[in-house]
């Protein structure tokens, strides 16, 4: 299985700026019930050390959804999914990277910026760390 080429087929990578950025609010929202449920689940101690918290629960949420449904809840209601370049479903090591590199791209401005910069002048509309790992988001439709 190969991904269809942007240029020879462009309607599977069509609105996938829009639909990555609805997948990135839902996920955003789902990571922040799951951070509060820890939070109360501590009694507050949590709270002390939020930002480290936020990014373990935020890698552990995408690397469960990615490696066992390839995409998270925002990436489902969205109908993208996570592929290699070649077409095939990334492995559990793969989803990992993937969800450590994210984690750590949103932390910083730079890298924030130059993941929507990548995202609208690279062909299948790579965030940075897609890029740096051979991966991209597609329109589920592709899959069925």
């Amino acid at each position: 299985m190969s991904l269809p080429d942007p240029f020879d087929d462009p309607r599977f990578y069509e609105h996938l700026i829009a639909k990555r950025f609805l997948a990135w609010v839902i996920d955003l929202v789902v990571t922040l019930v799951l951070v509060l449920g820890v939070v109360a689940a501590t009694a507050l101690i949590a709270l002390v050390i939020l930002p480290l918290v936020w990014a373990g629960v935020a890698i552990a949420y995408r690397y469960v959804m990615l490696s066992r449904y390839g995409a998270t809840l925002g990436m489902m209601v969205a109908a993208i999914r996570l592929r290699r370049l070649d077409g095939g479903r990334p492995d559990p090591a793969l989803c990992l990277w993937h969800s450590v590199l994210y984690a750590g791209t949103m932390m910083f401005v730079l890298p924030q910026i130059g993941s929507v910069a990548l995202m609208l002048t690279t062909p299948y509309k790579q965030g940075l760390n897609d890029w740096l790992l051979g991966t991209t988001m597609i329109s589920r439709f592709h899959d069925e």
